[in-house]
């Protein structure tokens, strides 16, 4: 592993993307630390150290804090993240499948690509406008400076939406000139500037003596803690990689007097094909009923209002629930959306491919998309426990939640699966130029079934 980290620096090329790329994602880092102006980042500061985090609106801000990488104890220029492009995203892609216009647009190739993410740039400044000047209400509307209310307010909703136009400006410098996937990898960026703070806490928490008091966190305590990690992070690496693959045999054909053709390769079916996004749906399916009935159990004094609000608390038993069986509503969900076996079927009939043993055309299609469904149940199982796996540490153990955060969920799969395909891509890269990868059995492969 030392050796391809050395080599990696010896070629011209790859050092210089890594480079480019760190020196972007310290530029990223860096807005964090650049305030709004005309708001008293004192005043932030002493209510945030005073506010609930067990409320489902303080839920929701940490929430969204762990995909910004930012702190509501400064409101900053960054204070957005990357997210409004990626909601952007998420929503013409789903658009995609029932606007006719957009899913043309889909199947022009390249041209129609650059016209969706000319679409998805504007809405994503929209999305932008709206969250910040919620944001700015909900967070900073009483913090600014005497007489420069509405002052700050424009410039926080200015500043904001040009910070997130920036960090998508950042991101494609980075798929342009550096490796690895810009937006993703300013995601995880921020999700691991986190870590330290997560750690500083839970240290402060450890008592390593044979009677450790009460709320603190003992030795047994620490070791499950450590080795949950290793065991949940290697889950999420075993889950990620792992694939389905389907043989495919491709007909021979004979052209003049040579013949063409023959050769069986492999159609590779992802276990987890809908990636984090079920949990992401998921979650804030979950936050917006609690933030709701929160709010009307203040105004109105009913019973079951209140009993609701509790049950729909994040870490109570029936909110578990409820989120697992949301997580395989929408993995079963994203995987109609971006899997259409019918598509695929079509295309291998036209290639001149078919499955070993069943007629190309429907059968295919009906073949892959029990497949798809056979394997996406232990996909969105895996991601119903590595979700709900902060929670019941948090509870057991009594730390917490936002420490606990760190050993599953959303971030966590996030981090994995964008650093295996950042190492899979400098793997690539030393292959090409004759080095040796970062496995000394062979270059880093999906497991498959």
């Amino acid at each position: 592993m030392f050796r391809a980290v050395y080599n990696m620096f010896k070629i011209p090329d790859l050092r210089n993307k890594v480079l480019f790329t760190i020196v972007l994602l310290i530029i990223y880092r860096i807005g964090f630390h650049i305030p709004i102006p005309g708001i008293d980042q004192s005043k932030i500061e002493a209510a945030v150290a005073t506010r609930d985090t067990e409320s489902p609106l303080g839920r929701a801000a940490e929430y969204m804090q762990i995909f910004t990488g930012g702190t509501l104890d400064k409101s900053s220029l960054f204070g957005l993240g990357i997210m409004p492009y990626i909601t952007s995203s998420i929503i013409l892609m789903l658009l995609g499948e029932v606007v006719p216009a957009l899913k043309k647009l889909r199947q022009e190739g390249q041209t129609g690509y650059k016209k969706i993410q000319e679409y998805t740039r504007y809405l994503a400044v929209l999305i932008c406008v709206i969250q910040s000047m919620m944001f700015l209400k909900m967070f900073v509307g009483g913090y600014a400076y005497a007489g420069m209310h509405t002052q700050a307010m424009i410039m926080g909703v200015v500043g904001m939406t040009a910070g997130t136009i920036f960090l998508m400006w950042l991101g494609e410098q980075i798929d342009e000139y550096g490796i690895g996937n810009g937006i993703s990898l300013i995601i995880m960026a921020g999700i691991i500037s986190r870590m330290p703070w997560a750690i500083q806490m839970l240290w402060q928490n450890v008592d390593l003596r044979v009677g450790a008091s009460v709320g603190s966190v003992g030795p047994a305590q620490l070791l499950f803690l450590i080795a949950a990690f290793v065991f949940v992070v290697a889950g999420a690496i075993l889950i990620t990689q792992g694939q389905r693959r389907i043989p495919i045999q491709q007909a021979k054909q004979v052209r003049g007097r040579r013949l063409y053709g023959g050769q069986r390769h492999y159609l590779p079916l992802r276990v987890n094909h809908g990636g984090v996004m079920p949990i992401i749906f998921a979650s804030s399916f979950m936050i917006f009923p609690a933030v709701v009935i929160g709010q009307l159990a203040k105004i109105k004094n009913w019973v079951f209002l209140d009993t609701w609000e509790r049950a729909l608390r994040p870490g109570a038993y029936t909110y578990n629930i409820l989120y697992m069986l949301l997580i395989f509503l929408f993995a079963y969900f994203w995987v109609t959306v971006q899997f259409q076996p019918k598509e695929v079927a079509k295309h291998l009939r036209d290639s001149g491919s078919f499955v070993p043993g069943l007629r190309p055309g429907r059968r295919t299609a009906e073949y892959l998309e029990a497949v798809m469904t056979r394997i996406t149940y232990f996909g969105a199982a895996f991601l119903a426990i590595i979700a709900v796996v902060p929670s019941v540490v948090s509870i057991l153990l009594g730390i917490d939640w936002r420490v606990a955060t760190f050993l599953g969920g959303t971030g966590l799969l996030i981090v994995v699966s964008v650093s295996l395909d950042l190492v899979q891509k400098i793997e690539a890269s030393l292959l090409m130029h004759s080095y040796d990868g970062f496995s000394e059995t062979g270059r880093i492969k999906g497991a498959y079934a």
